[in-house]
């Protein structure tokens, strides 16, 4: 069996190092990863997409169009924007908060509600997680790529288990940022378990 996930995002947001906590996280189980990521110009506010596709037997990085069964949405206009790649079954973890964008500053209106009610008439199987207050919670912005993982881990979407996913962190992160990561993927755990699905 097959994961593919893309992980959609901006700049800044720990995009790249949450794929390389499911690939991780997949070759302790003996399976094989690839991923791949596409950066957006700007380092911060610039679109970042992660593929990351597991099983036992993968050959490209890349998710074809339409194959994704599983979209992590840092930002909601991200996880649109990346909606053509999901399977027709395939589910969305979202966080509800809206980053403005650079063309919002230019006179544009952009609050992610929008994004949230397409999401929510065009996705099946979607999870809309509050990352702001799991953050608040933790302490640092920076666990919104955790919190999301641990989303997807209580909703049963990663084929990884929580447990296998603080493992990992436990190995791979900074011993100074492990616990506020952990808690954050406890909080995303039971965020799934409370969230939209429909």
């Amino acid at each position: 069996m097959t994961i593919n996930c893309m992980l959609a995002g901006v700049g800044g947001q720990g995009t790249v190092l949450a794929s390389k906590l499911i690939a991780q996280s997949a070759m302790n189980q003996g399976l094989n990863a690839r991923t791949a990521e596409t950066i957006g110009m700007a380092q911060r506010g610039g679109c970042v997409v992660s593929h990351v596709r597991v099983g036992e037997e993968i050959h490209s990085p890349m998710i074809p169009v339409g194959e994704a069964d599983l979209i992590l949405g840092f930002e909601p206009a991200e996880a649109v924007r990346c909606l053509p790649y999901l399977k027709k079954d395939g589910a969305v973890v979202v966080s509800k908060k809206a980053i403005r964008p650079v063309t919002a500053s230019l006179g544009g209106h952009y609050d992610g509600d929008d994004m949230l009610s397409y999401l929510k008439d065009h996705v099946k199987h979607l999870i809309v997680v509050d990352g702001e207050a799991i953050c608040n919670q933790c302490g640092s912005a920076k666990v919104l790529n955790v919190a999301l993982l641990g989303a997807a881990c209580g909703a049963g979407l990663l084929g990884i288990s929580e447990k296998e996913l603080e493992e990992t962190i436990q190995k791979r992160l900074p011993q100074r940022f492990i616990e506020m990561n952990t808690k954050a993927l406890h909080a995303g755990v039971l965020a799934a378990q409370g969230g939209t699905d429909r």
